[in-house]
């Protein structure tokens, strides 16, 4: 089963083109957080976690930054689906974890977004 998970991070932005997105890909569930990457709690996150917990399940995300913001996050947030056979899916990226490269994409890509908000953070 395909279980979609959306973040937006203000409450000036929109989700519907995420949740837009995410049903196109066929996800049969979708659950979308209204916070930041930054924060630990994500109730809808955990329900989604929850709910992908199937070998060959698949969590389906837009962008790896919908997931999480530093590669630390985004490792520790991939340990809870790693662990049940589920597979992460970046829709944006052509990410698939079923595969090596997927894998190893995953954690490059994870690696830049943790680079790319150092700078953004840097320059406020």
């Amino acid at each position: 089963m395909r279980i979609g998970y959306g973040r937006v991070s203000t409450r000036d932005q929109h989700p519907e083109a995420q949740h837009d997105a995410l049903t196109a890909a066929g996800c049969e569930e979708i659950f979308i957080d209204k916070a930041s990457g930054k924060l630990a709690s994500r109730p809808e996150l955990s329900k989604a976690l929850l709910v992908a917990n199937r070998p060959d399940d698949q969590l389906v995300v837009t962008k790896l930054d919908r997931l999480g913001r530093s590669l630390e996050h985004l490792i520790e947030l991939s340990k809870t689906p790693q662990d049940r056979n589920v597979n992460l899916v970046v829709l944006d990226q052509g990410i698939d974890t079923s595969t090596a490269v997927g894998r190893m994409f995953f954690q490059i890509l994870g690696s830049i977004a943790a680079f790319e908000h150092a700078l953004m953070s840097g320059r406020r």
